[in-house]
């Protein structure tokens, strides 16, 4: 009896190396920063975890349409789950510890 195949294993290097491919998509949509953090930072993502990602948006592009774009597009590039934040949205409760722990994919 066949086997189905493996699951590709998502990793931190996988995400980044997918993240740049699509730089282009993420400046047309008017990211100006996209970083990482989160389990996949801190190498304790379990299988069926979601990616953290953080953007921050030039300001004229900041738009609640190219914020969900964004996602739909990240969620279909990464085939899982992201949750797509932006620093604002933070909790000020624990943006202080997310903040500094985030690690730039995409930086002007």
């Amino acid at each position: 009896m066949d086997t189905p195949p493996a699951k590709a294993t998502v990793t931190k290097e996988n995400i980044v190396d997918c993240l740049l491919l699509y730089r282009r998509e993420f400046e047309s949509l008017g990211v100006k920063k996209l970083g990482l953090f989160g389990s996949y930072v801190e190498n304790k993502h379990c299988p069926n975890g979601d990616v953290d990602v953080l953007v921050e948006f030039d300001p004229e592009a900041k738009t609640f349409d190219n914020f969900i774009r964004l996602s739909l597009l990240l969620d279909e590039i990464l085939l899982c789950q992201v949750e797509l934040v932006t620093a604002k949205s933070l909790s000020p409760h624990i943006a202080p510890r997310i903040l500094p722990k985030v690690e730039y994919v995409i930086s002007d």
